[in-house]
């Protein structure tokens, strides 16, 4: 599977007129309506109204979507969060109901044993799991609850910090911690944690709120707790949480010593006998921090260039989203933080938002949306919508993944070969150190959500417990402790996307899996990602990573064969 050229078309509206846009609930209901009330009296009957539903979930996703966009792109205008706020508190709540009932339709019907079992059995089985845990009184509670994890970036997206009388975003600001100037790198650590702090409170009270109201919908749905309703909502069919402990041990056996190892590499090149938070990044004296690209355009222009040398048809995708102006990559003051690529179900071409501030990790960031990005291409023929909803585990697979295959075209941004050894260095670097703190993040969540009704303080002590326990102990602390007590608070995750943590770890390995694969066969592997990508949602997660070529695994036998691998590539950079 070679593609050279992206052919991608909008989806031809049948079901719904092509000039029709989301504005009302009165004006969506009659389409549900006629999907709810049409007889499914045959196998076409049934494939017809299934390619309708799809139809209607891809122009409702794309309308909600685009005002989600635009609402981190600027969060201080009002009217972009009303938008917003006005979907998920007057719109979607009126269709959850009638999704309950359209999936109970679907599972009722006899002309469903027809299905393509091979491609359908994913599907089928999320509705199953959609209907066992849909509870009607959820509704308004998960309709709050999108509106209080927005608080988030609001709150997030407000911090700056004040460097050299010039005001910065907490993204921007980062790239003074890999300056060699070792006070200027202090005064903007000091700056950032303090600005950070002012807002430890208010944090805490959002998360608190997003706590009992989680905990509430658990109950309403049966189970005990959030971590066990979570996982059934989130369709983890596939694992357990005995498997996640196991990635946690594995983690803390087979990575924190490779951890270890190039914190102490960079302590020795960096001349310092005490590693400090504000020295993790940074780069020694003489050497300036590595500077890739100047504004979104360069950047831009350079991911398509890196893109077309590993495939053309990868840098096609991207110059597709370029032209459709479906890129915001620098960071600005009023745009939330973070990163994402987002799916447009109906256009098929998806957006990808950023806050490059011209560093390293913006070019990491690039590659890592652009997977995701290709990832959305190569599904978008998929015949169902809900095909094209695939799990995180193989969607971070495609972002991770691509971030170690272009690491050796990234002579593009770094045509001197030290700066290009300086840079896939801190690609390793970065995979290495993700490892511990998505444990880190996993293991805090199964005990905040098998918790409920704890106080902050018993929080905090349960925060600092697992957070030591992944910590290597090489970087001290001092003075900072509080802001290390409260440092979940910049992991967004935990209060926008609630147990969406862990498949970046089990990707991560998977990517390192699939690195391993490209080391040995570099078209083969290519072969294998497009292959896997390219099937959405239709297999299982272990039938998408064995078409990968790699396994679903994360035992500590497999994780210390994978750290091995890693540790190889590390001695022949030298570490």
């Amino acid at each position: 599977m070679n593609e050279t050229t992206v052919q991608i078309e909008k989806i031809q509206r049948h079901f719904l007129p092509e000039d029709y846009t989301v504005t009302t609930w009165e004006t969506l209901q009659p389409y549900f309506d006629n999907l709810i009330n049409r007889q499914l009296d045959s196998k076409a009957a049934l494939d017809q109204w299934l390619l309708d539903v799809s139809e209607l979930e891809a122009v409702v996703s794309e309308d909600v979507c685009w005002r989600q966009i635009r609402m981190t792109c600027d969060t201080t205008d009002p009217k972009l969060e009303e938008a917003f706020t006005y979907f998920v508190m007057e719109i979607e709540p009126k269709m959850k109901p009638y999704g309950f009932e359209l999936n109970k339709k679907l599972v009722a019907c006899p002309f469903a044993k027809d299905l393509d079992h091979d491609m359908y059995f994913p599907y089928l089985r999320s509705v199953k799991n959609a209907i066992d845990i849909y509870r009607e009184n959820n509704v308004p509670i998960q309709a709050e609850l999108n509106v209080l994890a927005q608080q988030y970036g609001v709150i997030a997206g407000k911090m700056t910090v004040h460097v050299n009388d010039k005001e910065y975003t907490l993204q921007q600001a980062a790239k003074f911690l890999q300056n060699p100037d070792r006070a200027l790198r202090q005064q903007v650590f000091e700056k950032v944690s303090t600005r950070r702090m002012q807002d430890k409170d208010q944090m805490d009270e959002l998360f608190d709120k997003l706590l009992v109201r989680r905990q509430q919908v658990a109950v309403n749905a049966g189970f005990e707790n959030y971590r066990d309703y979570k996982f059934r909502e989130l369709g983890r069919f596939d694992y357990t949480p005995e498997d996640c402990f196991a990635f946690h041990d594995a983690v803390r056996e087979h990575i924190l010593p490779l951890q270890k190892i190039l914190i102490e590499y960079r302590r020795k090149k960096l001349g310092i006998d005490v590693m400090r938070p504000w020295d993790t990044d940074a780069e020694p004296e003489g050497i300036q921090p590595l500077h890739p690209f100047t504004g979104g355009k360069e950047l831009t222009e350079k991911a398509i260039e890196v893109f077309n040398k590993l495939r053309p048809f990868f840098a096609e995708c991207l110059n597709t989203m370029r032209e459709m102006g479906r890129l915001d990559l620098e960071s600005r003051i009023g745009k939330a933080p973070g990163g994402y690529n987002c799916p447009l179900a109906e256009t098929g071409v998806p957006f990808i938002f950023m806050n490059a501030a011209g560093t390293m990790g913006d070019v990491i960031t690039m590659m890592h949306e652009g997977g995701h990005a290709v990832h959305s291409f190569l599904s978008h023929e998929l015949p169902l919508s809900a095909m094209k909803e695939y799990p995180m585990e193989i969607a971070e697979l495609a972002s991770m993944s691509m971030e170690l295959f272009t690491m050796e075209h990234w002579d593009t941004f770094f045509p001197d070969v030290n700066e290009l050894h300086r840079a896939q260095l801190e690609e390793l670097e970065r995979v290495i150190d993700v490892l511990p703190w998505i444990a880190t993040i996993d293991k805090f969540q199964h005990w905040l959500y098998t918790n409920p009704g704890h106080t902050k303080e018993q929080r905090q002590e349960a925060w600092m417990r697992i957070l030591n326990e992944f910590s290597t102990g090489t970087v001290d602390w001092t003075g900072f402790e509080d802001y290390r007590a409260h440092i979940w608070q910049k992991q967004l995750h935990l209060f926008e996307v609630p147990f969406y943590y862990i498949e970046y770890g089990i990707a991560q390995l998977g990517a390192i899996a699939m690195w391993r694969q490209y080391r040995g066969n570099k078209e083969q592997a290519l072969d294998n990602y497009s292959n896997a990508l390219s099937l959405g949602y239709t297999k299982t997660l272990k039938e998408l990573y064995a078409a990968a070529g790699i396994k679903f695994d994360f035992s500590p036998a497999y994780v210390k064969e994978l750290g091995t691998f890693v540790q190889e590539r590390m001695k022949e950079m030298g570490v």
